[in-house]
């Protein structure tokens, strides 16, 4: 009795995950930096790396951390570890990831309308810069950016009516129905960016403005995959019963996520597609 549990913690038993998940991301940042680099030499030139594949090494670590690590929490939450006071903590958590964000964007944004506000050319670095840069066409907004982001809106509505169907306890199915909605306008946004991406006229190298684009527009592409892999995971969650009305948090965490990408995108269209075309 000297041992049993009064309080609504969660006290966290020994896991080597934290650190096999910082071991991953060095791993993978610099593979990154090396690929970048053609080649590099350690050790005083004793061992010499080169190519993609400590990147990929890490990357897959990263995956494989991913995967244990939320799956230990997954299973937490079946056990009854995630408390009300618990769940307040991982809410708060995940808020403040998403401010993190937040200010991730605010930099590919800074630097796009930094550029467009104060462009440069070669011959004048200072003054008579046009933007974009003479020779860049860019892409028509009420064209398939246009088509994209009514797939990404249609999307987040679908989150929100799964959403809205489990806190009600709704027994008609309608939370798989929308979740799997969601997804799969996920996958199809995911192809018609690439599509986009494979029919541009400027490439990434060479010019500011590609630069600007595909790192503000490639990074949330990159958001809209992992959205859509969270939505699949809380799917196929859902199927296996881990949520109820009262306890759903994995399931609130993706739908922050969805929203925050949907809202992104409509930043992104509004000033890189239309105002900075």
């Amino acid at each position: 009795m000297a041992h049993e549990k009064n309080h609504d913690y969660h006290i966290l038993n020994p896991s080597i995950w934290p650190f096999f998940g910082a071991l991953s991301g060095f791993i993978m940042l610099f593979g990154a930096v090396v690929w970048m680099a053609g080649s590099m030499s350690i050790l005083f030139g004793a061992i010499t790396l080169s190519g993609p594949w400590l990147f990929l090494l890490g990357f897959a670590m990263t995956l494989v951390t991913m995967y244990g690590w939320w799956g230990e929490t997954i299973s937490e939450n079946i056990a009854g570890d995630h408390t009300p006071v618990v769940r307040i903590g991982l809410r708060y958590g995940f808020i403040m990831f998403i401010m993190s964000e937040v200010m991730f964007f605010a930099a590919w944004f800074w630097t796009f309308f930094k550029h467009a506000m104060y462009p440069m050319s070669p011959e004048s670095p200072a003054v008579d810069g046009v933007w974009p840069p003479a020779g860049i066409e860019t892409f028509d907004p009420f064209h398939l950016p246009l088509i994209n982001t009514l797939i990404l809106l249609c999307s987040g509505c679908a989150c929100t009516w799964a959403h809205h169907a489990l806190v009600h306890n709704d027994p008609r199915g309608d939370i798989k129905t929308g979740l799997l909605v969601s997804v799969l306008l996920g996958v199809v946004f995911t192809f018609f960016q690439g599509y986009e991406y494979s029919h541009a006229a400027f490439g990434f190298s060479g010019n500011i403005y590609g630069a600007s684009f595909f790192m503000a527009t490639g990074f949330h592409g990159a958001h809209v995959i992992i959205g859509t892999i969270f939505l699949f995971v809380c799917y196929l969650r859902v199927r296996r019963g881990h949520f109820t009305a009262e306890n759903h948090v994995g399931f609130e965490a993706a739908a922050w996520y969805w929203h925050f990408v949907d809202v992104v995108w409509l930043f992104l269209f509004a000033a890189i597609y239309v105002w900075g075309g």
